[in-house]
């Protein structure tokens, strides 16, 4: 499949068929998540491949009730291990460039599901302390996003984007492109 393809076509699911996660699949979406670029090639990320429906209801509890999460056959859990990139960066990189890093790591493993037929949708609205005791995080592990994953059992209409023309600036700020 085609990037920009990939790009525009994907969306957020919420609503999953049972089929499982083919294992070459899966490997494949996470390679995409480890091949993304990070900060002083720090690579904080950790991932928590979640198949267990026990540790599911509990992500979607500490995701305040978003019950989809556990109706997905795999859930990933994307973390950045804190110290690997405080230790060069200091502060900022515990604060923003593990965050950076893997955000893009995230989109990756979307892309690269949508690309195999499957449904994703990045969740951001969770417990912190909650998720990190559902997949026991140790100390200096942060959980950042919840990625519900499966086949789609439904096909969601493109949400409205503002126009490039009311976002691009050349420059400086007020001057259009």
């Amino acid at each position: 499949m085609d990037v920009f393809d990939a790009i525009n076509g994907r969306r957020s699911v919420r609503e999953f068929k049972p089929d499982p996660i083919e294992e070459d699949d899966l490997r494949r979406i996470l390679n995409a998540g480890r091949a993304a670029p990070s900060a002083g090639n720090c690579q904080p990320l950790e991932l928590v491949v979640v198949k267990e429906q026990t540790v599911k209801r509990l992500l979607a509890s500490a995701a305040y009730g978003q019950t989809f999460i556990a109706e997905a056959p795999v859930v990933v859990v994307v973390c950045a291990n804190v110290v690997r990139t405080a230790r060069r960066y200091g502060k900022r990189g515990e604060e923003l460039y593990c965050i950076q890093d893997t955000a893009a790591a995230t989109i990756n493993m979307m892309l690269a599901a949508y690309a195999l037929g499957y449904g994703t949708c990045w969740v951001g609205a969770f417990d912190e302390g909650d998720v990190a005791r559902a997949i026991r995080a140790p100390a200096g592990i942060r959980p950042l996003a919840i990625v519900p994953l499966g086949r789609p059992a439904e096909k969601p209409a493109p949400p409205p984007r503002i126009p490039l023309e009311k976002i691009v600036h050349k420059n400086v700020f007020g001057q259009r492109a």
